[in-house]
This record gives structure tokens, C-alpha cells and sequence, in this order.
């Protein structure tokens, strides 16, 4: 499919993956539109990209529908969706205390990073399945997952849990969704520079960096929107998950 021209979503759009995605896509000719929560940052953001803002927590799934419409009203029908919000918390399956993982840490990544990636894929199809093909597809939905849904450290059971779902659910959904000749992939990034490394000073994330065989620094969110570029311009790409990680395998953890 060719960027030029359609309207795109993408979810968590105003940081990190998100908004290297939306400036990819804009840059292409897509008109996009960036959902994300409240704030004037992501706001001016999707305001310098030619965009529209659309706040949106993706786990209030009522309103999903409510927010693809107002992106609709603004573009048109969109032909990509990239979900691309996500958090991840770190906490042991039993901490020193002694304690169980605090469910709502459990809780809060299932629902942001799972269920919400879940939400945003079946309604954003519902809307698609009724618009006209564009030559041999309709559209193109792509998930963010993480190489900890293959190889999760200590300390990250739920996150990995939350994102070795969103992995699962790729070929089902791709499968229910070849009859409306829309595509469903998934990418999973290894470490980025991103706000998740907020925490991080530049030795720290130099650290990280150089536990990656090659390149041995952490990924530019460049080169994460620049495989999502990739992916919608090659129609043989369906049900699949790509790892860009520099073959990185993540370590079990002290």
C-alpha cells in the first residue's frame, strides 16, 4: 500500500515509537492522525506534522470508537492503524517481601499493552472492512510488541505476558482478516531510545547499548518507523512478527 495519500493512526503517537511513526507516515503523505493522552505536547506535535491530535487512553475502551471517528471526520477513512502505546513496569513475580506481584501492576500493563492493542485492532478493523479496496487490500494494521515477549528477564513476567500476547494474537487475526484483504503485523523492538529509558543517564543507556551485538547501541525510533514504512509498502507481509534488535537476546536477569 502506498503511504501517499491515505489516513493513518497511530496509537501512542505523541512520544517515543509512536512519534517517529506519525512523522514517518506524514512525511510520506499520509494524513495522520496521533492518539494519545491529553497533552499539549502531542497536541503541537501532530499540529507540526499537518495532523490532528485525538486524545485517547487506550483503556477506556468506550471511547475507541468515539476517538476513530473523530479521526475519520478529520482524514477519512484510515487505512493503517500502528499501536504503538504501551508501559512497562518492572516487578518481581514475588517481591523480597515476600509478596505476591502487586496486581495492579499486572493489571494496568494487560490492559494498556494487551487489551487496548486488542480494542484498537477490531474496532479500527470493523470501520475498515466496510471501505472500498485499494487495488489487492484494504489496509494494514500494525502491533508493537517487544522481544521480551520471546525472552523476558527477571522482573518483567507481566510485561513479557502482556506483550507475548500481543505475538500470539498476530497470525489469528491476520487469518480472520485475509477474506477483507486487510493485513495485520507485528514488530517487535529490542531496546530503544525511548521514554521507557527515560530513567536512564547516558552511561546507563551506553550500558545497555552495548550489550547489543551489532549495532552495539540502543535502536533509534527512526529505524523502528522506518521498518513500519516498510511493511505497509510490501504486501506479502501478513501474520508475521519482525524482531529489530540488532540480534539482541535479552539476559535472565540477577
Amino acid at each position: 500500500m502506498d503511504i501517499n495519500d491515505i489516513a493513518a493512526v497511530v496509537t501512542g503517537g505523541g512520544s517515543g515509537l509512536g512519534r517517529a511513526t506519525a512523522t514517518m507516515l506524514a512525511a510520506g503523505g499520509a494524513r495522520v492522525a496521533v492518539l494519545d493522552l491529553p497533552s499539549d505536547e502531542a497536541r503541537e506535535f501532530a499540529q507540526s506534522i499537518g495532523g490532528v491530535f485525538v486524545a485517547l487512553d487506550v483503556c477506556q475502551t468506550e471511547i475507541i470508537d468515539q476517538a476513530l471517528r473523530a479521526a475519520e471526520t478529520e482524514h477519512g477513512i484510515a487505512r493503517v492503524l500502528v499501536n504503538c502505546a504501551g508501559i512497562s513496569l518492572v516487578a518481581k513475580t514475588v517481591g523480597k517481601d515476600g509478596l505476591p506481584c502487586a496486581s495492579d501492576v499486572i493489571s494496568r500493563q494487560i490492559a494498556i499493552n494487551l487489551t487496548g492493542t486488542i480494542e484498537m485492532l477490531t474496532r479500527f478493523a470493523a470501520r475498515l472492512v466496510t471501505a472500498e479496496p485499494i487495488g489487492e487490500e484494504r489496509g494494514v494494521i500494525i502491533n508493537t510488541a517487544s522481544i521480551a515477549g520471546f525472552d523476558g528477564p527477571a522482573g518483567q513476567m507481566a510485561y513479557a505476558a502482556s506483550k507475548g500476547g500481543v505475538i500470539s494474537l498476530t497470525l489469528p487475526a491476520a487469518r480472520d482478516l485475509a477474506p477483507h484483504q486487510i493485513r495485520v503485523m507485528t514488530v517487535a523492538p529490542g531496546m530503544f531510545e525511548t521514554n521507557m529509558l527515560s530513567m536512564l543517564d547516558d552511561e546507563g543507556k551506553a550500558r545497555l547499548g552495548a550489550q547489543v551485538p551489532h549495532p552495539k547501541r540502543l535502536g533509534y525510533p527512526e529505524e523502528f518507523a522506518f521498518l513500519v514504512g516498510s511493511i505497509i509498502s510490501n504486501p506479502m507481509l501478513n501474520g508475521s512478527v519482525i524482531r529489530i534488535d540488532g540480534t539482541h537476546r535479552l539476559p535472565a536477569g540477577p
